[in-house]
């Protein structure tokens, strides 16, 4: 599959996604494509440990520690990931392990091993686009 068809797959599989580093700040981009994308009908997944061990919600959501965590309590169609590019492979292994169906890597964010990794493993990759900008473009 190419890059688009790949999108294609990714949104038609469902519209439930773990957010890993979504930040409980409005400012900052996790929140604001969550927030687009939980107004276009998805469901978010807060996966932030400092925002979970307060017991805060995210957008109205409970917030998770890890994926793992996440995946014990909540059916995951995709893991959309804010951290840094260095900070990918552990979260594409957790992917991995919980049997995600997809992994999306923001834009500015690549780690082409874990990648290949996650791919290798049965997910759907997208590394350095946006989520809300290609369900913005996305053929209707």
């Amino acid at each position: 599959m190419n890059e688009q068809q790949t999108i294609q797959a990714i949104f038609e599989a469902g519209h439930t996604v773990a957010v890993v580093g979504l930040s409980p700040k409005p400012w900052r981009e996790s929140f604001g494509v969550s927030r687009a994308m939980q107004a276009a009908g998805w469901r978010i997944i807060p996966v932030n440990p400092a925002a979970a061990e307060r017991g805060e919600t995210i957008l109205g959501e409970k917030t998770y520690a890890t994926l793992t965590d996440a995946a014990s309590h909540e059916k995951i169609d995709l893991v959309n990931v804010f951290r840094n590019s260095d900070d990918v492979p552990p979260v594409a292994d957790e992917a991995i392990a919980i049997g995600a169906p997809a992994l999306w890597l923001q834009m500015g964010i690549r780690h082409d091993e874990a990648a290949a990794r996650a791919r290798a493993a049965g997910l759907n990759v997208v590394q350095d686009r946006c989520l809300k900008v290609e369900w913005a473009m996305r053929p209707r």
